[in-house]
């Protein structure tokens, strides 16, 4: 089986079913898979409900296949985006196929397209129905994607290297070893314009040396990345963070108070770079620390000798 990175997929989106919201967490999610060779979106884009989705086709290249709702616009929808696919299927060398609604009549569409053995991501809405989820290979909900919707776009520094602690540490729960080669088919994949020398470096492995959450292994063979021990003693935010928490004393400190004050000090802080999401569980990892309290009322308390 081909390196999920080179993979070549189809993206065809159902608009009537999902909404634009979506759009840049279903291209981070997707790059994860292989390259996106084809993109296409289908609906009526003279209607209101479609207006959003017009605004933001142009930032994706994605190419809209206009169906008008005469009469049953949904049916012609659906007709359209099955069409395409099973031309798709016969006349392109595509390895797979994202298939973004959330209605179960693409579920037959669906198993078609994996009978033929194409890999079948499919993505909607928490309330798609399960017979659509059962017939692809992989199904993602909607909703999860939306704290990616917010990332920053390919120029931006931190935006990369939170890109590259993320494929880490998916790797990393599957007890895979993360290449450097891995770590720039990902970032093209994710982000076509792309080059490291927009950074001022000549080599990725230059680029990875000097990324803090990481750590490079050289051998004769391969270069492989890991992420950097977030118990290290010797990080200094690390050691300030601990240091704030102790003067509090059996007291403790409010979670969202010792995180502004994390960044006050610290103004480059980012929890992802530390392979968490969140801060919470940033602190738990700290040894001496302790975090108590419920969601709406959490507190650091320190735990260690004093």
């Amino acid at each position: 089986m081909e390196e999920r990175e080179e993979r070549k997929l189809a993206l065809l989106i159902d608009s009537d079913n999902v909404s634009s919201k979506y759009l840049n967490g279903i291209f981070d999610e997707l790059s994860q898979y292989g390259i996106i060779t084809y993109r296409r979106i289908y609906g009526d884009f003279t209607t209101q409900a479609n207006a959003r989705w017009s605004d933001r086709l142009l930032e994706k290249s994605i190419i809209p296949i206009q169906q008008f709702s005469n009469t049953s616009g949904k049916n012609a929808t659906d007709s359209a985006l099955i069409i395409d696919a099973m031309d798709l299927l016969y006349t392109s060398n595509v390895d797979g196929f994202c298939i973004v609604s959330s209605d179960s009549d693409f579920t037959r569409l669906a198993s078609r397209l994996r009978e033929s053995g194409k890999i079948i991501i499919g993505m909607g809405e928490k309330k798609t129905p399960d017979s659509f989820r059962s017939a692809c290979t992989i199904f993602t909900e909607l909703e999860n994607l939306l704290e990616n919707e917010n990332s920053s776009n390919g120029n931006d520094k931190q935006a990369i290297e939170e890109t590259i602690v993320n494929i880490i540490t998916q790797n990393d729960n599957k007890g895979k070893v993360t290449g450097s080669g891995e770590i720039g088919s990902k970032l093209q994949n994710k982000y076509p314009d792309f080059d490291i020398r927009t950074f001022g470096y000549t080599q990725l492995s230059k680029f990875l040396e000097d990324i803090p959450a990481i750590v490079l292994n050289k051998d004769s063979s391969q270069i492989t990345v890991s992420l950097r021990d977030e118990k290290n003693d010797e990080d200094p935010t690390i050691q300030d963070i601990r240091e704030i928490v102790k003067r509090r004393g059996n007291r403790g400190i409010a979670l969202a108070t010792l995180g502004l004050e994390i960044r006050r000090r610290h103004r480059e802080f980012n929890v992802k770079l530390y392979g968490y999401s969140q801060l919470y569980r940033f602190i738990e990892s700290i040894p001496d620390l302790e975090v108590i309290g419920d969601r709406a009322d959490r507190k650091v308390v320190y735990r260690g000798k004093s």
